[in-house]
C-alpha cells in the first residue's frame, strides 16, 4: 500500500512539474517572440509541445515563426495541428485560409471561410477581405 500511495505522489509531482514547465516554456517563448527572436522562441514552443504534445497555442505560433521564415509547409502543418486540437481557433483558421487563397484552393478557402463565418468573434472583419480576394481570382480565372 505504501508503494502505490509513493507511486500517486511521484505522479502527480511528475504531472504538476510538466505542467508549469510547459507553460514557463511558452510564456519565455512567447515572449522571444514579440522580440522579433524567432530562432530562440522557436525552440522554447518546440519544448513546450515535449511537456504537453496537445497544446494547441505553441503550434500557432510555430506556424507564425514558419510563415515569417517563408516556409509554408511547416506553416501549414503547425496550423492544421492547431485546428485539430482547437477547431474554433479563429486565428490559425485565417491563416490557413491565407495560404490556401494563394494557392488557389477555392473549394478549401470557401469551406474554410463558412468555418470562420461560424466562429469568428474577432476576425470577422475579415470575411469580407476574403470574399473580395475570391471574387478578384474567380475573375481572373474567366478572363
Amino acid at each position: 500500500m505504501k508503494i502505490l500511495i509513493k507511486l500517486i505522489i511521484l505522479s502527480f509531482f511528475v504531472l504538476t512539474v510538466s505542467t508549469n514547465a510547459n507553460e514557463v516554456y511558452f510564456n519565455q517563448g512567447k515572449e522571444l517572440f514579440e522580440k522579433q527572436n524567432y530562432e530562440d522562441s522557436k525552440l522554447l514552443f518546440q519544448r513546450s509541445i515535449v511537456f504537453n504534445p496537445k497544446h494547441s497555442k505553441s503550434y500557432l505560433y510555430l506556424a507564425k515563426i514558419y510563415k515569417i521564415e517563408e516556409n509554408e509547409n511547416e506553416e501549414k502543418k503547425n496550423l492544421n495541428t492547431t485546428l485539430l486540437l482547437e477547431p474554433d481557433n479563429e486565428e490559425a483558421t485565417y491563416l490557413l485560409i491565407e495560404i490556401e487563397l494563394n494557392r488557389s484552393n477555392f473549394s478549401k478557402v470557401k469551406e474554410l471561410r463558412d468555418n470562420l463565418k461560424s466562429i469568428c468573434s474577432v476576425l470577422c472583419n475579415k470575411l469580407s477581405l476574403i470574399n473580395e480576394r475570391l471574387d478578384d481570382i474567380e475573375a481572373k480565372n474567366k478572363s
